[in-house]
């Protein structure tokens, strides 16, 4: 017997990308129901190659019978309805940033706190990481434990997918524009500044400090994910590619550990690939990486800095792994060892 989903914000980028991953992992429904704005009431969504769904008004959806819930509208439409389909008896994974920091929400990435998952029946919701956090956490896991990790130094290169369709749309349309001698301004709406041919340090809103709420994310979603102790320090850009996070990672650890320990542990990590070769074409890029479903690391090496460092790059598709795939994968686990149908 199979469990009865319902997949909210069925029409955005990780709302699709999370029924293609049901079905690419063959995941447990008997029946699946997309569910989106009022807006969208009617329009079809693929779920494989030979089903098409139609999306239902998430505002009079009764959860009432379902499952599971995987939820990708924004924060303030989950805020809204995520409670409620977990009191209709449904345990909701929730891919938005509302519930991450809620002290009895647990906050997961399976390949490094599954067991976490068991807290969910204090508020019948799973939290999904931002994008950006759990590819980094994927990655620094069989590092930590190795060797102990004290400090984490990363800065990000975010692809506009992370911002919605509008926002790839925005990047699109831009760079068309360059190419007619179109001004920027025209095709701006999304971001802060012009993204084609661009960089723009600062993702999210602006924080009292001076960090980004999208840097903030990263500190504190790695104290409660991973370890309290971990000091982060995180500076996110947003670039102009489509798909795919990069990051360039340094990291201070307790205790020593070379390159060769760490490419052997991360070679053996769930979830990470380890493409590392000096030489030309010896990384990944995020070029690669779309549509995967790994962690890529890169450029691994010491840090001659300070004592115990090392560096590495690493990308990762953020709309499948730093998204949906993330989603289904605590899904499995709640169906597989709590739900037990």
């Amino acid at each position: 017997m199979g469990y009865k989903v319902a997949v909210v914000g069925a029409t955005g980028n990780v709302g699709r990308e999370m029924l293609q991953t049901m079905v690419e992992r063959n995941f447990p429904a008997d029946e699946v129901v997309a569910l989106a704005s009022h807006r969208s009431v009617g329009r079809e969504v693929s779920y494989g190659d030979d089903t098409v769904l139609k999306c239902q008004d998430l505002a009079t959806f009764d959860f009432k019978g379902t499952d599971i819930v995987l939820s990708s509208p924004g924060a303030s439409v989950s805020a809204e309805f995520s409670p409620k389909a977990a009191a209709a008896g449904a345990v909701v994974v929730d891919n938005t940033s509302h519930f991450r920091m809620d002290p009895d929400v647990p906050l997961v990435v399976p390949e490094v706190n599954p067991d976490a998952i068991a807290g969910y029946t204090k508020k019948g919701i799973i939290a999904n990481p931002n994008c950006s956090t759990i590819q980094m956490l994927v990655a620094l896991k069989p590092l930590h434990d190795l060797a102990t990790i004290k400090r984490v130094v990363v800065a990000t290169y975010q692809s506009v997918s992370g911002g919605g369709k509008a926002a790839m749309d925005e990047l699109f349309n831009q760079t068309r524009g360059v190419y007619m001698n179109e001004p920027a301004e025209k095709n701006r709406q999304i971001f802060t500044k012009q993204i084609a041919f661009n960089v723009i340090p600062h993702i999210d809103k602006f924080m009292d400090d001076g960090m980004t709420k999208e840097e903030w994310k990263m500190v504190v979603e790695t104290k409660k994910i991973l370890d309290p102790n971990i000091e982060v320090c995180a500076s996110c850009v947003r670039v102009p590619v489509f798909i795919g996070h990069s990051e360039m990672v340094n990291v201070e650890f307790e205790n020593p550990i070379d390159e060769e320990q760490a490419r052997a542990v991360l070679r053996e990590a769930p979830g990470v690939s380890v493409i590392d070769h000096r030489q030309d074409e010896g990384y990944v890029t995020p070029a690669e990486c779309a549509g995967e479903d790994a962690v890529f690391v890169s450029r691994i090496r010491k840090d001659a800095s300070i004592e115990n460092g090392l560096n590495f790059w690493c990308v990762s598709d953020n709309l499948r792994k730093g998204a949906a795939l993330n989603t289904v994968q605590i899904a499995e686990i709640l169906a597989s060892d709590y739900l037990g149908k």
